[in-house]
């Protein structure tokens, strides 16, 4: 697994290191030891799956609240999503910023978010699905979220017209950036 670590501290885009032959390719998808290398959370309690019947969809941005919090591992098995990964951690040298990264099935690639930042991702093609583990299971009145058009981190996503987004991720109330960082 090959580790590219993203403008937001402790967020990495992780590639496979396919070993190909004629029946195809062998390539290592997860590993514990590796992520712990390279200082992220290696285990995972919970696995989910989202499906997206249409281009433009948007999931999230979600976040588990202290001492809730969740790392995540995404892969995208069918099709292309674009992930972002915003930083809430105030203490975290990169905090109030954003990154994007897009995965895809074909590149069988992967993004690992720390705990404590947000993350959403836009389905880029109809019928794009993504599969994801969580380091901790899912805390009810532990969650909170980033609205996608919040004016606080200003995030482009790569489809504007026709988004679909849901009434719960559009109505979560604009961030507050602690003053004196990012």
């Amino acid at each position: 697994m090959k580790f590219t670590e993203l403008s937001i501290e402790g967020a990495f885009h992780v590639e496979l290191e396919p070993h190909h032959d004629d029946r195809g390719f062998f390539a290592r998808a997860w590993c514990a030891a590796e992520l712990a290398d390279h200082g992220a959370i290696g285990h995972i309690e919970q696995m989910n799956l989202s499906t997206n019947v249409r281009r433009g969809t948007i999931r999230g941005l979600h976040v588990q609240l202290p001492p809730h919090g969740e790392a995540k591992f995404f892969r995208c098995i069918l099709g292309r999503s674009f992930h972002v990964v915003a930083d809430l951690r105030p203490e975290s040298s990169t905090y109030g910023q954003w990154a994007g990264v897009e995965l895809s099935s074909e590149r069988h690639d992967a993004l690992f978010v720390p705990q404590y930042c947000a993350t959403g991702y836009q389905a880029q093609v109809d019928g794009t699905t993504v599969l994801y583990g969580v380091s901790s299971p899912y805390t009810p009145g532990a969650e909170t979220g980033l609205r996608p058009d919040d004016p606080a981190f200003g995030i482009s996503w790569p489809i504007s017209e026709g988004i679909i987004v849901s009434d719960k991720d559009r109505s979560w109330p604009d961030i507050r950036l602690e003053s004196g960082q990012s």
